[in-house]
């Protein structure tokens, strides 16, 4: 086996490494061969020198492999979904049980907290007893009694990727498309899945800040897991504003279980709730198509179901059986609740500062050994558009903490004259789309319309290939124009779809260039996407919602 600097500096000199190479590696990161500088070192050479799809290939195999692979015996399929990372993105606490309750078996491997984004895994700590990380014969019980588990890495499955997760966390790579591809595969592969829905974040708050960013991670992720034989769909969703109107630990399972009981439904994270969980029911044969799928999800909500399975998982894993009845009895609450008013309408908001907030609250990291206070956090975000004079809820350990987040909380929004209609934020408006049988292979000159004040390269204006647009069906929002770009021939099951809703642009047919502010340049996401089709089953048509 190459001495690990040997490998580290292959990579940093931009040669290939063979998959024994990494295999080497990824066992020395294993077994404690491979030390925290040398996996930082070698972190950072992929970050940016990049992988070859070969070598994206063997590493995420090599991760996967690294400890337990789960093997299932159950009587419906077992499915899962993963988020790239966002602000405010408590999908996850809500899906997991509305898809179990369709017929779903949802085996979910969360992770903490990366860089600004939210972890699931640090959400769920803020529930008094929790097991968050169960042996691996607890995981299967509940999942296979209750439907779903909800859970954090354990030292059993893909320990490589556990190790090499933290230190990307404190060592600025996390945006590396191939580590997150691989980093996010070798967790999925490990749990024996049937069927993955990714849901690729872009915008403000999310790694990937350009939509050919987010497009190129999406296809990354499709094509290394089926070539791993997992059957994967991808939707590029937006995060140019919080999808929740709370961000934090506590505060984002408070807005969860509101959401599972019907005490608070907000139309945009709804829509986009709704999206993830057609896909997987989809993917899974639960559902013809998606319209029956979200039918289904919808019924479940209704009928209380979805919550039923959530207060049973989170009993079986030792959370307290009265969690959904009684929430404010359980969960953790800030000393300091301050309000945070500006007149004016919302016109755009930096999402990422927002998470960079909660991170100075406390309800972050920036060490690996750092310990979270699950009390903190914000909550009643205001959204783009909004005018109702109140930008937020400041949740904070004391009152100079406060005082630190209600000017990081000011400094996020940016005020502008004239609100928007009401609910265009909330509706998760335009299209996830692509065409009946389309390829999404093409690489723009920037990251989406707001990205520029120039052309909008990534989405023109015209007639879609696949079809024209239909009025937005996400909770009362208007209709999009956007529109999708994919054309081609079907060769499988994997997908991507258009980016779902852009709170920024608002063009109109024949509108040419996007309205839109200029944003700052973007972060950029490290590592070249091959050109290559993502593919799409026979007869995927254009969905507006």
């Amino acid at each position: 086996m190459r001495l690990p600097q040997e490998t580290i500096r292959a990579k940093r000199d931009g040669l290939a490494l063979d998959p024994e190479e990494i295999a080497g590696f990824v066992r020395g990161l294993t077994d404690g061969a491979v030390g925290e500088g040398q996996a930082a070192a070698f972190a950072m050479a992929v970050f940016f020198r990049g992988l070859a799809l070969p070598e994206r290939v063997a590493l995420t195999r090599a991760m996967a492999g690294s400890g337990q692979v789960l093997a299932w015996d159950l009587p419906g399929p077992v499915l899962d979904k993963h988020s790239t990372g966002g602000i405010g993105d408590t999908v996850s606490l809500a899906l997991a049980p509305m898809v179990a309750a369709c017929g779903g078996y949802v085996p979910m491997i969360s992770g903490r907290g990366l860089g600004h984004t939210g972890g699931t895994l640090d959400k769920l700590a803020s529930i008094p007893s929790y097991d968050a990380t169960p042996g691996l014969d607890t995981f299967r019980r509940v999942v296979g009694r209750v439907g779903c588990a909800i859970i954090g890495q354990t030292a059993e499955l893909a320990p490589a990727d556990r190790r090499l997760y933290a230190i990307r966390d404190v060592t600025g790579t996390v945006e590396s498309l191939d580590l997150i591809t691989a980093s996010i595969l070798s967790k999925k592969l490990a749990a024996g899945l049937d069927g993955l829905v990714m849901d690729v974040k872009q915008g403000s708050g999310a790694f990937m800040t350009g939509l050919d960013e987010a497009r190129a991670l999406a296809e990354s992720i499709v094509t290394v897991a089926e070539g791993a034989g997992l059957r994967t769909a991808a939707l590029i969703t937006d995060m140019d504003a919080p999808l929740a109107s709370a961000a934090g630990n506590a505060v984002e399972v408070a807005y969860a279980i509101d959401y599972l009981t019907g005490a608070r439904r907000e139309p945009r994270f709804h829509a986009v709730t709704l999206a993830l969980g057609a896909e997987m029911l989809v993917i899974g044969g639960l559902a013809p198509d998606r319209d029956a799928a979200a039918g289904r999800l919808e019924a479940v909500l209704a009928s209380g179901r979805a919550a039923e399975i959530f207060c049973d998982m989170v009993a079986a894993l030792g959370g307290p059986g009265d969690l959904l009845k009684a929430p404010a009895r359980h969960l953790p609450a800030a000393p300091v609740q301050r309000a945070v008013r500006q007149d004016g309408a919302v016109a755009a908001i930096d999402t990422r500062a927002i998470g960079l907030a909660v991170i100075g609250l406390g309800g972050g990291r920036t060490r690996p050994e750092d310990a979270i206070d699950p009390r903190v956090g914000f909550t009643d975000l205001a959204g783009p558009g909004d005018a109702t004079g109140l930008l937020g809820i400041v949740h904070a350990a004391d009152a100079a903490a406060a005082d630190r987040a209600e000017a990081a909380l000011r400094a996020a929004y940016r005020i502008g004259a004239a609100p928007r209609p009401a609910g265009d934020h909330r509706a998760g408006r335009g299209r996830i789309g692509s065409g009946p049988a389309g390829l999404t292979s093409g690489r723009g000159r920037d990251g989406g319309p707001s990205r520029r004040g120039g052309d909008d390269r990534s989405r023109r204006d015209g007639p879609s290939r696949d079809g024209g647009r239909a009025p937005s069906r996400g909770g009362g929002g208007r209709g999009s124009p956007v529109r999708s770009r994919d054309a081609g021939r079907s060769r499988g099951d994997g997908r991507t779809r258009s980016r779902i809703g852009h709170p920024r642009c608002r063009r109109r047919p024949g509108a040419g260039r996007c309205r839109g502010r200029a944003a700052r340049p973007s972060r950029g996401l490290r590592g070249r996407s091959p050109r290559v089709p993502v593919r799409r089953p026979p007869g995927v048509g254009v969905r507006s919602w």
